[in-house]
């Protein structure tokens, strides 16, 4: 039986806990929370809780899992005393590579989450089919195919880069969102018509401010340089769109909104929408499953647009196009409502 050492039991902890406790491992774990790494012993995250994080390195372990802010990370690899494998799972990786002195590390870090924190929200699937980032500075060829195996384990999908290319790169796709999930819901706040208009378009564009703002705190100081960097791209782009917009150069911006809904396009699969005016009862989902069970439909994606005050809502399935048809006859046949 494989072993495997957490230090932090918060939501991604547990996850890689879980999961790795699926595959079989044996899961050791510690949090300077008492109290989170109970509720993970509880959750089934680990098979048992170190009373202290030497006590949890200990070993032998097959792999160690740091998995705590930045900040808590640097001080870790510049500090610790361990002879296993071990990774990070840290959102920005420039300072943690630079400051190892780990005798076998690894930074890593799984592009997977969610906007709730700790190990209520933990599950084992929650790495399934996502990317999770192998950063190669300082490792050795055996460390990073180990730890390959051990992501491609858990379900999700190895990209080998380096901490300099992975900065850049989440800077863009994701703590630039998260500043402007904030930027945007705090705008929207200032007006309470707005706010009573605010539909799904608005809640997914903005979903990711619900997020710990004490986790995005450590991550954004963190990878400051590059954050900047994205902000100001940012400020240029908002910038060439207002000069377009204040001068009616209709083209202009419409040059701008085709360009960006290709490259949406291109990052998913071709699929056709099914919608569904779901009545606010029970069964109803139910009656979805067994419609999409009946037609056999492939599903690209998923989305509930509830009512503003509870009660119903509508359901998009996102299927490939040759299933849209059998899907739709399937929803009928099955006593629901198109939207």
């Amino acid at each position: 039986m494989k072993s495997v050492a957490i230090l932090g039991t918060g939501l991604i902890g547990t996850s890689i806990g879980l999961a790795l406790r699926d595959a079989g491992w044996h899961a050791v774990g510690w949090d300077p929370d008492r109290e989170t790494a109970e509720q993970t012993l509880a959750r089934g995250g680990i098979d048992e809780r170190a009373a202290t994080q030497d006590a949890a390195c200990a070993g032998p372990h097959d792999l160690v899992v740091f998995a705590g802010p930045p900040a808590a990370a640097v001080e870790f690899v510049s500090g610790a005393d361990v002879p296993w494998l071990t990774i990070d799972t840290s959102g920005a990786k420039g300072a943690i590579a630079a400051a190892s002195n780990l005798a076998r590390f690894v930074g890593t870090h799984p592009m997977a989450g969610r906007e709730v924190s700790g190990p209520a929200a933990a599950t084992s699937s929650l790495f399934n089919g996502a990317t999770w980032v192998i950063t190669t500075d300082g490792a050795s060829e055996p460390d990073m195919v180990a730890v390959e195996s051990t992501v491609a384990a858990m379900g999700a999908r190895p990209v080998r880069m380096t901490a300099a290319e992975h900065d850049a790169a989440v800077a863009a796709i994701s703590h630039l969102p998260q500043i402007l999930a904030a930027s945007l819901v705090g705008i929207a706040a200032a007006d309470e018509a707005a706010m009573s208009l605010a539909a799904g378009s608005f809640r997914d564009l903005t979903r990711v401010a619900g997020s710990d703002s004490k986790l995005w705190l450590d991550v954004l100081t963190a990878n400051r340089d590059d954050v900047l960097t994205a902000v100001a791209a940012l400020q240029t782009r908002l910038g060439e769109l207002a000069t377009l917009l204040a001068a009616g150069d209709v083209g202009g911006l419409a040059g701008h909104l085709d360009a960006a809904r290709e490259v949406r396009r291109s990052l998913t699969a071709q699929a056709t929408a099914v919608q569904i005016a779901l009545a606010d009862r029970p069964g109803e989902l139910a009656k979805v499953g067994a419609a999409l069970s009946a037609a056999g439909a492939d599903v690209r994606d998923i989305q509930l647009r509830h009512a503003p005050y509870g009660g119903g809502g509508v359901l998009t399935i996102s299927v490939r196009p040759g299933d849209a048809a059998a899907l739709t006859d399937a929803i009928l046949a099955a006593g629901l409502v198109l939207a």
